[in-house]
């Protein structure tokens, strides 16, 4: 009887470590298993959060080519009006020997505002470049708005067709200017509010997207191309 109660106290001690020995190991188990678990879901957040700053650098790239693209057209119009007025300046010389000061100015302009646009054209929004472009596009159309005025007095210009030519083709490329322009600032516009609104202000700063300036008008008769008609 004794032996039987000693055998039965056995069975169940053994039984009992049995279950110990199991339990370790599960709970091993679960423990390796929360831990994977863990990691695959910080490296999702990871993955998910490098996506997002990609796709917020890809649009911020995307709008500054734009603007970028936008001012190239300025650049092809702005050449064409330059190469322009050396002809006019030449043709009006003819009748306007009396105002070479004029003649000169106009020249010096232009060669001024032909400069600035080479800066700008190389480095499109900069700040300095469009200012400096700004400034010289206006003194530029000061002169030309003299010169069209001594003109007028003179009417043996005023009927002459290489002049009349080219005072049409001067008006038709000072109007494209004007739309260009318009294209670019509103491109500007777009990228500078996207690099300011939150979250693409995080990326704009630390990869360098520093805000593009637009290309403005410092003097008011500048709004309106310029008038060229001897009519």
């Amino acid at each position: 009887m004794a032996f039987a109660v000693r055998l039965g106290r056995r069975r169940a001690l053994a039984g009992l470590e049995g279950r110990r020995s199991k339990s370790i190991p599960d709970q091993g188990t679960k423990l390796m298993n929360t831990s994977l678990i863990v990691i695959i879901a910080l490296a999702a957040l990871v993955v998910v959060a490098v996506l997002f700053v990609i796709g917020l650098y890809n649009k911020l790239v995307g709008l500054r080519n734009r603007y970028k693209n936008a001012y190239a057209q300025i650049d092809v119009q702005l050449k064409r009006r330059y190469d322009l007025i050396p002809n006019l300046v030449e043709t009006a010389k003819g009748y306007l020997q009396h105002e070479r000061s004029t003649l000169e100015a106009v020249i010096a302009a232009r060669n001024a505002a032909a400069s600035a646009n080479t800066g700008a054209a190389a480095n499109p929004g900069d700040p300095a470049a469009m200012k400096q472009l700004a400034g010289a596009e206006g003194a530029l159309t000061g002169t030309l708005g003299r010169l069209f005025a001594l003109s007028e007095a003179y009417p043996d210009l005023k009927a002459n067709t290489t002049m009349l030519n080219l005072m049409e083709e001067l008006s038709s490329t000072e109007n494209k200017v004007s739309f260009s322009r318009q294209a670019y600032n509103d491109s500007v516009m777009a990228y500078n509010t996207q690099r300011e609104v939150f979250p693409s202000s995080l990326v704009a700063g630390p990869f360098n997207f520093t805000a593009a300036e637009l290309f403005g008008i410092e003097n008011p008769e500048q709004r309106e191309p310029t008038k060229v008609s001897f009519t």
